[in-house]
């Protein structure tokens, strides 16, 4: 029998992704009163500009006190869509205290502040759910949390920010630069006036961090995953890797040590091969693979980002958050019970692919395999092409077999003591095999 009395939930925010949550919640609101068993009903949305025309949305409804409306006490729910981390995080434990379960999308918080969050909804018997925190309208974060959750996952790897694999990937099909490509994307709408997040890779390190917690059942901080972005791959890059039938990649990479004493959780750019699943995601879109014992290899794809894709993940949360409310439970909370800590970037086996500027004459290739056998790297395939402008140097480009990545930073460091190395035009990590 459904439930007469609404579901009272409170929006914070109403941009992209708010605005389509509003619109879901209205068009749809006999389809969720049907699944949740009960009506929702929309009871207040805090914004900064009230005078903003907000269509389908009742003017009543807006305020611009959002710590009165989480504090109403007869809020059921609260989805939070605000962004940054005060006052979200404020506003979030203000809504646990009084009340009211919590969905949220914000990935900075989540990653910075994330156990405190469970710990709040722990102490008042509320939900905190957050699905739309890293993949947008792909469903991740639940089956890491439940379907998997009788399963060792052993590595994440994935393309979690759909702003930079635009950009990689109109660098790799149009041979455009990444200026270039950077500015069609902002054209497009794909990257926002500020891309320094997406193309600096803060956003995927948040999202990285996230996974990694969920699936390795430990506390993992954005400030504990190694960041680096886009901004420095240029062509040359991209033709280096089709070269080698690979392409690039914004890769977020969270794994468990072989031994299972801790976990790495890493985001850069990588070259892949193109019979990687992963080679194939295009535009702006997202895909994450997970690897673990029982399950093997699945795969999530999906749109990553985007107003309505992102509301998507949103009710979802919503739906599952207001039937725990009246089946008087709440679901998962934070699993952290493993305490594994996060090794640094330099104990991380990776391999590496190296483009060096060198003086072309006798001897060179000899003394750069000279520096890579005395910090203990070997090298798999070595490609040298001597320079028609009579400059009198060489392209080489070494690719070595997986080492730690504290000893291939030492190798690169030696190379650019070398008197015939005039300069180390590239460095790219190779994952995916």
């Amino acid at each position: 029998m459904m439930r007469t009395r609404p579901l009272k939930v409170a929006l914070l925010g109403c941009g992209v992704v708010g605005s389509e949550v509003a619109r879901i919640m209205t068009t749809h609101a006999d389809d969720l009163a049907a699944r949740i068993g009960a009506p929702v009903e929309l009871a207040g949305v805090a914004v900064r500009r009230p005078s903003k025309v907000r269509e389908g949305i009742d003017p009543a409804l807006i305020t611009t006190d959002a710590t009165a409306l989480v504090k109403r006490g007869d809020i059921d729910v609260v989805i939070e869509v605000i962004g940054g981390i005060e006052p979200a995080r404020t506003l979030i434990t203000t809504a646990f205290e009084h009340g009211a379960g919590v969905v949220s999308a914000n990935k900075a918080l989540l990653a910075e502040d994330g156990s405190a969050l469970h710990a709040a909804a722990e102490r008042n018997g509320r939900d905190l759910y957050y699905e739309a925190a890293v993949a947008g309208a792909i469903p991740l974060v639940r089956p890491l949390r439940e379907s998997l959750a009788g399963d060792k996952v052993n590595r994440v790897l994935g393309i979690v920010n759909g702003t930079t694999n635009f950009i990689l990937d109109r660098m790799d099909t149009s041979g455009a630069g990444y200026s270039e490509a950077l500015d069609e994307a902002t054209a497009l709408g794909y990257a926002e006036a500020d891309p320094t997040a997406d193309v600096e890779g803060f956003d995927a390190a948040a999202k990285a961090a996230i996974l990694a917690g969920i699936a390795f059942h430990t506390r993992v901080k954005i400030g504990e995953v190694h960041r680096e972005g886009i901004t420095e791959v240029t062509a040359a890059d991209i033709a280096s890797a089709r070269r080698m039938g690979c392409t690039v990649k914004l890769l977020a990479i969270c794994e468990r040590a072989a031994d299972g004493r801790s976990v790495t959780a890493r985001v850069h750019p990588a070259m892949i091969p193109l019979s990687h699943p992963l080679a194939s995601v295009r535009e702006a879109y997202n895909a994450v693979f997970v690897e673990s014992e029982a399950a093997g290899q699945l795969m999530f794809y999906g749109p990553g980002a985007g107003g309505a894709p992102t509301a998507s993940a949103v009710l979802g949360d919503l739906v599952a958050v207001c039937r725990n409310i009246i089946g008087e439970t709440t679901g998962p909370g934070e699993s952290a019970y493993t305490r594994l800590p996060v090794s640094p970037m330099g104990d991380v086996v990776t391999r590496y692919h190296i483009s060096l500027d060198v003086a072309d004459k006798p001897g060179v290739l000899a003394q750069v395999a000279t520096v890579f056998a005395e910090q203990g790297v070997s090298i798999d395939t070595v490609r040298q092409k001597g320079r028609q402008d009579g400059s009198g140097e060489a392209s080489l480009v070494v690719v070595t077999h997986r080492a730690p990545d504290a000893a291939l930073s030492g190798t690169v460091e030696s190379l650019r003591k070398l008197d015939t190395v005039r300069g180390v035009a590239s460095i790219m990590r190779v994952e995916g095999e």
